[in-house]
């Protein structure tokens, strides 16, 4: 199921509206965690709705976390992979990312990987359920590491910490408040919270992220957060922005959304 919102600017008490430069489009997509059949819904519908608003030079932006807590974590990483091929996709590492790189040589990363869903990504890349829940940590570590080609590994390695296009700053988690944007840190941008969230003033750009789940989008004057919780309540949220334009482009699972209403 796919749902659009259009044209919200949030509380207009902002003394300029951010916008894209002329002759641009972004497409910025909220955390997957594992969800691959809601980011294959969302893609079709990117797709659909970038080719209905006529030329422009189109970026996609994946925001992190595509991995954890869902079960199709490996056909994510893929899916994501594959869509970079066609089209000019930027990929934003997030904290479950940043686990499975660290957990790869650490056994207590691994220890935090696994409380935060990264069992479920192990076991999408084929590791046998009864071995991974016997094996000891090191053990499983072992199997983590058999399983997970290298080629993925480098790919969700090269995933980079900032994107900024216009007025724009496209980041995981968040900004530390009063630093500037080219001496934030990289954890920073993965895991913050507050005092990201709670402030109220200028970031040195408009802030686009996820890591904060929220049921809606999380319109504010300085920041719109999208990550509406794939895993937990079945919605992927994605915003476009064009000029001073925005609007929200959603997937849901029909079952989900059903009870949910």
């Amino acid at each position: 199921m796919i749902s659009m919102i259009r044209n919200l600017l949030g509380r207009r008490d902002v003394k300029r509206t951010p916008s894209i430069p002329s002759g641009e489009r972004v497409y910025a997509v909220g955390d997957i965690h594992g969800r691959a059949d809601l980011f294959e819904d969302l893609i079709l519908a990117i797709e659909q709705d970038d080719a209905a608003r006529g030329r422009a030079y189109t970026t996609v932006v994946l925001l992190g976390d595509l991995i954890d807590r869902g079960h199709d974590s490996a056909a994510v990483v893929e899916r994501a992979r594959r869509w970079g091929s066609q089209r000019n996709v930027e990929f934003i590492q997030g904290n479950h990312e940043e686990m499975l790189l660290v957990s790869r040589d650490d056994t207590d990363a691994l220890r935090s990987f696994l409380k935060f869903g990264g069992l479920e990504t192990i076991l999408s890349y084929g590791v046998d359920p009864e071995a991974a829940s016997s094996a000891e940590l090191d053990e499983l570590q072992r199997l983590m590491n058999a399983a997970i080609p290298q080629d993925d590994i480098d790919f969700i390695d090269a995933f980079k910490k900032m994107v900024r296009i216009g007025d724009y700053v496209f980041v995981h988690a968040g900004v530390r408040p009063d630093t500037p944007l080219e001496h934030q840190s990289g954890r920073d941008c993965r895991w913050i919270r507050e005092p990201f969230l709670s402030h109220r003033g200028d970031y040195g750009g408009f802030v686009v992220h996820g890591h904060t789940i929220t049921p809606e989008p999380d319109v504010c004057t300085n920041r719109i957060g999208i990550d509406t919780g794939a895993f937990l309540h079945g919605t992927l949220t994605a915003i476009g922005l064009e000029g001073e334009e925005r609007w929200f482009i959603q997937a849901h699972d029909s079952a989900a959304h059903s009870q949910a209403a």
